[in-house]
């Protein structure tokens, strides 16, 4: 009897585990907090390509909080199959950059390329070397708005520089109800708005205005809004909420802020039909861009102004911000671990279920070369 006591508890027992497998296995990349021991590939598929190596210790970063979505399931498979803790902040691009050129951070995010000034600066805190840029994640920013009784809205780019330079301030305007024929349009106030923080989102949504309404939006451009009027929040989180909240409200932010009670503007650019943001349709305007960074360096140059069918024009490219060259030891081996998953086949393609848009191969393939070389 007593053995048959212990063979039906240990029955029991494998029949625990079994079902806790299958939970953790479930969970997939909401859970953050679980370890491995520094093994070298995780329990789940989707995370199969990770190389732990000597990866160890916790890492610091912050910035772009367009990919914060990204960086949070990608985290979620890194840290499970690694044991590594990963802080990402995600309190801006200009943040991430200026804390990175200080030597806070192990790697920074950011949606625009460093400046030469930035460069430089990367010099005092890469010893032997400099802070270059790794292109990662790309997407498109949504225009999104929050208006009852209107689902499909078209607007093009001198509309929307006049909206976000307080020139167009009514929906039922004449300009809007031209690009809308059969919309009905309310006499209500248009609530504009924009980043508080400095954000490489804001430089790319301008660098779109810029190129494709140059007589309409007037300003140089930055991570730093620049416009009359509106009102602002920080983070693309930010934005997205107050946009939600507010009925008579636009923004713009990544398009994995669009949810419930936020839709998302279709552009028309003079191609054959208007474009609504998407993954594919970011990815056609993406694949244009060309390398423009020097040496290990791998900055694109957008074509914010394609007329190209079915490619959106409003995208950007977040990158992650490294040392080419002196990197510190203890964090090392932990960020190029991070890294390589991030750009490798298996971490590219969670983008497209999170409403990113993949790295085109060729520059994706550079970033894996690049990535092995950090010292």
């Amino acid at each position: 009897m007593k053995l048959q006591r212990m063979n039906r508890r240990a029955i029991a027992l494998g029949a625990i585990a079994a079902s806790s497998a299958l939970v953790l296995t479930a969970c997939g990349s909401d859970d953050t907090s679980g370890s491995d021991g520094g093994s070298s590939a995780p329990a789940t598929g989707a995370a199969s390509s990770i190389k732990c190596d000597s990866a160890k210790g916790q890492l610091l970063s912050d910035g772009s909080s367009a990919q914060k979505n990204a960086i949070d399931a990608w985290v979620a498979q890194f840290s499970k199959a690694c044991g590594v803790q990963i802080n990402y902040k995600a309190g801006g691009s200009g943040a991430g950059v200026t804390s990175f050129t200080q030597g806070q951070l192990a790697f920074a995010g950011s949606d625009s390329a460093l400046k030469p000034e930035e460069v430089t600066a990367s010099k005092k805190v890469c010893s032997g070397g400099q802070g270059i840029d790794l292109p990662m994640v790309g997407g498109p920013i949504a225009v999104g708005y929050n208006l009852s009784g209107v689902d499909n809205l078209v607007l093009d780019a001198p509309t929307l520089a006049k909206i976000f330079d307080s020139k167009i301030t009514k929906w039922n305007d004449p300009a809007i109800k031209k690009l809308n024929p059969s919309a009905k349009l309310p006499d209500l106030k248009i609530q504009a708005f924009h980043r508080s923080d400095e954000s490489g989102t804001t430089d790319n949504f301008t660098k779109y205005l810029k190129a494709a309404s140059a007589s309409d939006w007037t300003y140089s451009g930055g991570k730093a809004w620049q416009a009359k009027g509106g009102q602002s929040a920080a983070q693309s989180s930010g934005v997205a909420a107050q946009v939600k909240q507010t009925n008579g409200a636009i923004g713009y932010f990544e398009l994995s802020y669009v949810a419930d009670g936020v839709k998302a503007v279709s552009i028309n650019t003079g191609a054959s039909a208007p474009v609504a943001p998407s993954s594919d349709a970011a990815s056609k305007a993406i694949a244009d861009a060309k390398v423009v960074g020097t040496g290990k360096d791998l900055s694109l140059q957008l074509n914010y102004a394609t007329k190209a069918d079915g490619a959106y024009p409003i995208t950007l490219v977040t990158y992650e911000i490294a040392c080419d060259k002196g990197n510190k030891a203890d964090t090392l081996p932990a960020t190029k671990a991070l890294l390589r998953y991030i750009a490798s086949e298996d971490g590219q393609g969670l983008l497209t279920n999170l409403k990113y848009a993949p790295i085109p191969a060729d520059i994706i393939s550079k970033v894996r070369t690049t990535i092995e070389g950090l010292s």
